[in-house]
């Protein structure tokens, strides 16, 4: 259920939404769910913005972009630097929003694991969101590694998934000389369908059939999807619109 402030349900009926915002406006409708918005604007721009998530997660499956392990994680050297620990950081002079649109281009100069790809979808569907000036002023000195992001990025756990949230799928008997498939994120997309970034877009049934020929061997416990659901905070994501950035950025660290 959808509960917006005196005057502004109505206008529902007049905002121009794809098929895809379409289908979240009408599944957040029906959900036994609260969702409050301060403004009709605030509705508008989540769908958007989930929408843009949902794209740029096409897009990287489109992009050549390989899976790797931190190991033999690889980038476009002439936009970043990739650091020891098989992390990228933004190059001087490099601003944040060509770093990311450079991955979408010239993806097969990149290799990284899930978590990373996730941190890119969410970053490429932000950046189209809230316009390259302000991403330049809010995610200065990017650093792309596993579940590590600017604390503007702000994500936060939900109760429901919908199109552009993360997913989790677990292995519990992963093979250990393989730790990189102890577990898969992946991206929701419409329809049910999931990126994954390693397994490309898939049902939950074969990311989870995936994952268990990755086992320990002789193994015949299977994996699983989670209930962890990880969205962004999408008011907060706006208001990076039209607020003056601070100087600086910190780094969150999300998972284990």
């Amino acid at each position: 259920m959808i509960i917006l402030p005196p005057g502004e349900a109505e206008q529902m009926g007049r905002l121009r939404l794809t098929g895809v915002e379409q289908e979240i406006l009408r599944y957040k409708q029906q959900s036994p769910v609260t969702y409050r918005y301060g403004s009709i604007g605030e509705l508008e721009f989540e769908l958007k913005t989930r929408s843009a998530i949902v794209e740029a997660a096409r897009a990287l499956h489109a992009s050549g972009a390989k899976f790797a392990t931190f190991k033999n994680s690889r980038c476009n050297e002439e936009l970043w630097i990739r650091e020891q620990n098989g992390g990228f950081r933004l190059r001087s002079g490099v601003t944040p929003a060509e770093g990311i649109r450079d991955i979408f281009r010239n993806g097969r100069a990149y290799a990284f694991e899930c978590a990373t790809a996730m941190v890119i979808v969410l970053y490429k569907g932000v950046l189209d969101a809230i316009g390259e000036p302000a991403f330049n002023a809010y995610f200065a000195g990017l650093f792309l590694y596993d579940w590590k992001y600017d604390s503007d990025l702000r994500i936060v756990s939900a109760m429901e998934a919908y199109p552009g949230d993360v997913l989790y799928f677990k292995n519990p008997d992963f093979n250990p000389m393989t730790p990189e498939w102890r577990g898969e994120n992946g991206i929701l997309l419409p329809g049910g369908t999931i990126f994954a970034h390693g397994m490309g877009i898939r049902t939950p049934d074969e990311i989870i059939a995936l994952l268990n020929t990755r086992r320990r061997p002789g193994s015949m416990t299977s994996a699983y999807q989670t209930d962890d659901i990880e969205t962004l905070d999408f008011a907060y994501i706006q208001r990076l619109k039209t607020v003056t950035a601070r100087i600086g950025s910190r780094v969150y660290a999300f998972g284990w």
